[in-house]
Formats: C-alpha cells, sequence, structure tokens
C-alpha cells in the first residue's frame, strides 16, 4: 500500500519511519531543501544558527517519550547536556536576602527545594506543595499508557489506569493554578516577583512549568549536542535506511480528491503523485484551507481557524550572534529587565530580554567562540509577514532597527557583545512561515488551554473525506517535537489497524 506525507519535519519523518517498519510504502515530499520544518538549523560563516531545541523531552528514560524516541533512535548513542539551572531570573523590584537580584530555577528537586526555603521560610507550606507535585509527577508515565492508543490497549492495561489515581487528585488541585495565582499565596516579594516572571511577564498554567521540571531532575529532557538540524537529520537518515524516500525542493499545491476520497497530491510544478493514502503532516492551516480549499470543514474546525477556541503559539523574532568569545562566566539561559521599554515595529512592548549562550555545544562554533541567541515572542507576526510582501527594503530597515536595539541592551548588561560579533542573523515571523509554513509565523502550533485535560480539537481526519489522514504539532496543543512524535506515532497505530 503506498501512502504519501507532505511535510519533511519531525512528525512527518517520524509516521515516515513508523510506518516503514509496520510494512507500508512511503514517500515523502519536503518543500525546502533540508528535513526538520520547525527544527531547524543553519551556518553562517563560521557559526551554526539553531531556530528550535533548547530540550528534548525524552532525552533518557525518565520520561515515556524516550520510548517513542527510541523506536526511531539509539538515544544512547547521542550527546545530551543536562544543565543544573534551567533559567535565571533577574527581578525589577525586589532581593532576596543575601542582596541578589537575580532568581534562578535549578533543575535538580531537592537542590530548588533547599534554595526556596532558604530564602523564603515564610513559604514552607507552598514550597513544599509545589515540589510535592513535582514528586507526585515523577513516579507516573506521563502521558499514561503512550506506546499504544486507546484500541490497542488491553483491559488488563486499562485497568492499570487505577494506579494514577494519586496523580490525577494532585492534577485537578493544580489544574487551575497559574504562576500568577500561585505567587499571590507567597508572602516572600522576592519569590512572588520571580513566579511571576517565570513566562516573562505571561500568565500561564504552572503545570506547565511543573512537568519539565519533573523531567529535568530525572535527566531526561536534555539538550542534543549538535542542535536541532542534526537531530532531524539523524531521523531522516533512518527513515531512508528503511526504505523511504525523501523528495526536497518539493511543494505542493493541492491534495487530489475526487469524490470525496483523497487520491494523492498535485505538486507545485504540475505533477500529479498518486497514492491509496494520503497524509499532511504539513501546516494545519495550508491543508485544511488551501490545499484542500476549505471543502471539508465542519463547525470546529471553523471556530478553530478563527481563534475562537485556542489561541496560536506567539510568532518569534530571533537575533543571533557568531561571536569571538564564548562567554562562559554567564548563565547559558538568562532574563532581565531593561530600564526603558522599546516598542517594535510591529507594536509589541518589551520591557525585558532572553539571551540563550550556547558555550555549552562546542559544535555550534569555533573554539573560543560561541552563539548568543536573543528571541523576541510577538502576536503580532503578521505585520512582519505582511510587510516583506509588499516592502523588502522597509522589512530590511525594521528588522534591523530592531536587532541593533536588542543588540545594545544586551551589551550594556554584559558588555564585550558588540566588539565580539562576526556573524548577525534575523529571524522574524516572515522568516518562519516563509521557510517552514507555519500559519502566521507561529514557532509552534496550538497554545496550551487552560484546561490541559482537554482533549485535542484537531483530529487525524476531516468530515467527508476518505483515505486522508493528518498529523503534526498542530495536533496537539503546546506544539513542539513531544506533539509532533505522539500524534505521528498514533496515527502510525490507526493506519496499521485499519489497513493491514
Amino acid at each position: 500500500m503506498k501512502i504519501s506525507i507532505t511535510g519533511g519535519g519531525i512528525s512527518g519523518l517520524s509516521l515516515g519511519c513508523f510506518l516503514q517498519t509496520r510494512g507500508f510504502e512511503t514517500e515523502i515530499f519536503e518543500k525546502h531543501s533540508v528535513p526538520g520544518g520547525l527544527c531547524t538549523s543553519w551556518k553562517k560563516g563560521e557559526f551554526t544558527f539553531d531556530g528550535c531545541l533548547h530540550w528534548i523531552l525524552g532525552s533518557d528514560s525518565g520520561s515515556s517519550f524516550y520510548k517513542l524516541w527510541s523506536e526511531l533512535l539509539d538515544m544512547k548513542s547521542i550527546e545530551f547536556v543536562n544543565h543544573d539551572i534551567r533559567v535565571a531570573i533577574e527581578l525589577k523590584e525586589n532581593e532576596d536576602k543575601y542582596g541578589n537580584k537575580v532568581f534562578l530555577l535549578y533543575t535538580n528537586i531537592g537542590k530548588l527545594e533547599t534554595y526556596l526555603l532558604d530564602l523564603a521560610p515564610e513559604d514552607s507550606v507552598a514550597i513544599k506543595s509545589l515540589v510535592k507535585l513535582i514528586r507526585i509527577i515523577q513516579k507516573f508515565e506521563v502521558p499514561p499508557m503512550i506506546e499504544n492508543i486507546s484500541r490497542l490497549q488491553p483491559l488488563r492495561m486499562k485497568m492499570g489506569m487505577i494506579k494514577y489515581l494519586p496523580f490525577l487528585v494532585q492534577f485537578i488541585r493544580w489544574k487551575n493554578e497559574t504562576n500568577f495565582s500561585f505567587a499571590r499565596k507567597l508572602k516572600n516579594p522576592f519569590l512572588k516577583e520571580a513566579f511571576e516572571l517565570l513566562f516573562d511577564g505571561d500568565e500561564v498554567n504552572l503545570m506547565v512549568m511543573a512537568m519539565p521540571l519533573a523531567f529535568y531532575d530525572k535527566k531526561s529532557a536534555g539538550y542534543p549536542v549538535g542542535g536541532s538540524a542534526k537531530f532531524a537529520g539523524r531521523i531522516a537518515d533512518k527513515y531512508e535506511t528503511l526504505g523511504g524516500k525523501i523528495h526536497y525542493n518539493t511543494a505542493i499545491d493541492k491534495i487530489i480528491v475526487e469524490d470525496n476520497v483523497a487520491k494523492g497530491v498535485l505538486l507545485c510544478d504540475g505533477t500529479s503523485v498518486y497514492s491509496d493514502i494520503t497524509i499532511s503532516a504539513a501546516d494545519w492551516h495550508f491543508t485544511v484551507f488551501k490545499a484542500l480549499e476549505g471543502k471539508f470543514v465542519d463547525h470546529k474546525i471553523l471556530k478553530l481557524a478563527e481563534l475562537k477556541k485556542l489561541e496560536v503559539y506567539p510568532s518569534v523574532m530571533l537575533v543571533s550572534l557568531g561571536v569571538s568569545r564564548d562567554f562562559k562566566e554567564h548563565q547559558h539561559f538568562f532574563r532581565f529587565p531593561i530600564e526603558k521599554e522599546y516598542k517594535s515595529p510591529d507594536g509589541t512592548v518589551y520591557n525585558r530580554i532572553e539571551a540563550h549562550i550556547y558555550h555549552y555545544d562546542p559544535t555550534l562554533a569555533p573554539k573560543g567562540k560561541t552563539i548568543i541567541a536573543m528571541s523576541f515572542y510577538t502576536r503580532n507576526g503578521e505585520f512582519w509577514i505582511n510587510l516583506r510582501n509588499s516592502d523588502k527594503e522597509e522589512y530590511n530597515r525594521c528588522k534591523n532597527q530592531f536587532a541593533t536595539a536588542m543588540v545594545d541592551y544586551l551589551n550594556e548588561k554584559i558588555g564585550g557583545v558588540k566588539e565580539s560579533i562576526e556573524e548577525t542573523d534575523i529571524s522574524t515571523p516572515a522568516t518562519y512561515q516563509r521557510y517552514t509554513g507555519n500559519w502566521k509565523g507561529s514557532a509552534q502550533g496550538w497554545f496550551p488551554p487552560k484546561n490541559l485535560l482537554a482533549l485535542s480539537p484537531v483530529s487525524a481526519t476531516l468530515p467527508g473525506l476518505k483515505n486522508f489522514y493528518y498529523t503534526s504539532h498542530w495536533s496537539i496543543p503546546g506544539g513542539g517535537l513531544p506533539s509532533a512524535l505522539k500524534s505521528a506515532h498514533d496515527l502510525a497505530q490507526i493506519i496499521r489497524l485499519k489497513y493491514k
């Protein structure tokens, strides 16, 4: 049985591998010249700039995702870096009792608990409650029974879910807790401000912090040395060794449909490629409303497209610098306030800066040098997309103006940056949209909803269309590699059940 897959990102590559091992004949059509989609890096001079990975959930056996990655790769052969400190957050208003303005989010839970209790003994009840939540998460496989979709789970396995009762009790207790609501319970001013700034001033469900911390502590959420493109390349290599074929520089225009049955894909060069099953692992909005012309939708899909059900993950302005120093005296990942807020050309106002120094990955730069990347989230990505389409000269002026201002702020903070710059790269939402096709230039997919237990509104099928399936990081809110991997694994099982 022949299957065509549109999109050579992590979901498309993973799905291709899973299907090849299950006896299907697949081929992938990728618009770009390299695999990976959003999981990408690129060379500029002596430097490799990375646009995706900071950590991978399932880098070791402490996470259930390790089992899925291990179906694709020899995870033990990959070198991972596990940081002692996830992020250093400089506060604007408050100092701790030692006169420090920087809050350290340790990845070792015991060390984090000791640190928090030392800083704020008056908040011991709240601190111990949070640590208890993280410890309970660690005792369970989350998500549970990840290897099999429900239809492949035997009754005994399903009955085993009763052991998750302690986790469920904690989840229900914490499901509506955000970093803001938790901060309001704290008495210590330093700790209160630190929790408010965990997500750079945004209010986010606290489970979004607690779950990764549970995995950091177990060394199962590490960074793969070599970065995003190298990691994606490993999966592409695996796919090709399994007999799969990737057509690079091959964009599709439409999905061929006859009598409400998907028959294959029409390439942008006019070539028709027919298959028994057609799968899109490309951008959700492109797939539904362009490749399929919006003909197979219902009320739920229209609400998604109108952003009435979920928000799209913010777009990113990414300013990357190749510098002639390694800056190892600084934390690898830190955020700090700026004295005077900066208004971006797209209207977004920034009063804090996030900087990532890759001095822990020697493969990205020559010895003694490194990469510094600054990320800035914006919900007005379409400004950059439209500006590039209408006035490229003004677009370049605006993005260079933005980058210059941000480099000035960073240089003022840590010193020695401007005179060390050898290469500069500026990615805007237009860059993300142009190279990956991701809707609105988003850096991921759907933003996580407040109810983390809610079922995903994105189905693997579309109403009224046969022999078609969908999978990508848009399939599960939150996006990222875990969503891409799990949705691909689930779909491979669905197809195997139906067609084998």
